[in-house]
């Protein structure tokens, strides 16, 4: 590995600001703000979503047929088979 042009990594906290969750990891992310955990002082990054607030991880994920998008294409499917089978040549 070449010296000098790899930014430096080092533990990085990430504050989710809807849940309130931290994760301490390693990043390359620089920040001006600190936090203070377990006596040790590190760099933090706010986010707005994390595995903490995510609908997908938190099971609150909600499916929603806008529309009636299934049936809409439910239609086009059956027309699209209509028009393939009227084009279809006939067997005498």
């Amino acid at each position: 590995m070449k010296t000098e042009i790899h930014p430096e990594y080092a533990p990085v906290v990430f504050r989710d600001a809807g849940a309130g969750a931290t994760f301490i990891t390693r990043s390359t992310v620089k920040s001006d703000k600190t936090i203070e955990i377990d006596g040790t002082t590190y760099p933090v990054i706010d986010v707005e979503l994390s595995s903490a607030s995510h609908p997908f991880y938190t099971g609150k994920q909600k499916i929603v047929d806008t529309a009636g998008r299934v049936e809409r294409f439910k239609r086009r499917a059956a027309k699209r088979q209509a028009d393939e089978a009227a084009q279809a040549p006939t067997e005498s």
